[in-house]
């Protein structure tokens, strides 16, 4: 028996990336999966037949815009009646912008701190009383290295996920002898599209090679010089989901080739 079936999920911002490495994980692990995120909806319908073929477990879809608290909440009630239960909620949605303070755009900030944190404030209170009524939830954040330490002109994005890391353990603490956890996953750079970019243009700025900006801009915090896997977040993701992972709360994991133990 697979080690997540009966159990359905919702990830967010789960159409691409980390996020749906993550939904195919717990696919894969047997659970119901709804997912979010942005797409043509051609493909998003292909990608929700072709995980649902492959692992032979109900794939939906919500459009829900994560920086609108109404619409988070109301994705959590999709789920409900479309699963039962929402039993594993994964907070991954993001967005990035990079700026000194002083010159940060006040929109930009507004939509990184709705977006990368008070989403999963949504989607947690949305999804609580029904974990409660059943004495059984699995709540976990995709928060980041950068929820534990700092980086400069990441103003935003580090206090959003400082943030995540700090609601974990309120929620962890006030739901200790429910039968819920809740846990914040703190992972280094990811190789993504959008991380990608990043290399290109820190390239051309530094006019570097590809490979040396990878190792001595890029990676510079991380002492084994290689990108995290998608597959290892999900692995985690799955890990934290099972009945294995029943006395892990409140803990903010990192997975970051060694960066946050200088």
């Amino acid at each position: 028996m697979k080690s997540l079936q009966q159990r359905s999920a919702l990830v967010t911002g789960s159409t691409s990336g980390i996020g749906l490495g993550i939904a195919e994980a717990l696919a894969a692990a047997g659970a119901q999966v709804m997912l979010n995120g942005f797409g043509e909806p051609a493909a998003i319908d292909a990608l929700r037949a072709r995980l649902a073929e492959q692992h032979r477990v109900r794939i939906a879809y919500d459009p829900a815009d994560m920086s609108k608290g109404a619409e988070v909440a109301a994705m959590v009630r999709h789920a409900e009646r479309e699963f039962g239960a929402v039993d594993i909620l994964v907070n991954n949605a993001g967005i990035q912008h990079v700026a000194p303070v002083d010159e940060f755009p006040e929109d930009k900030w507004d939509a990184i701190i709705a977006i990368n944190f008070s989403s999963n404030f949504h989607s947690i209170k949305a999804a609580l009383p029904s974990m409660k009524a059943r004495g059984w939830g699995r709540i976990i954040n995709i928060a980041s290295a950068h929820g534990l330490v700092a980086s400069p002109f990441k103003s935003a994005y580090v206090a959003a996920k400082h943030a995540v890391v700090g609601l974990t353990k309120t929620v962890a603490l006030e739901t200790a002898e429910a039968g819920i956890t809740c846990n914040a996953i703190c992972p280094a750079y990811v190789q993504t599209p959008l991380v990608n970019a990043q290399i290109e243009a820190q390239a051309i700025v530094h006019k570097l090679p590809r490979e040396q900006v990878i190792r001595e801009v890029i990676l510079a915090a991380q002492p084994n010089k290689r990108f995290v896997g998608i597959e290892e977040i999900a692995g985690l993701v799955v890990y934290l989901a099972s009945p294995l992972a029943a006395s892990i709360t409140g803990a903010a994991l990192s997975i970051d080739g060694g960066w946050t133990a200088r």
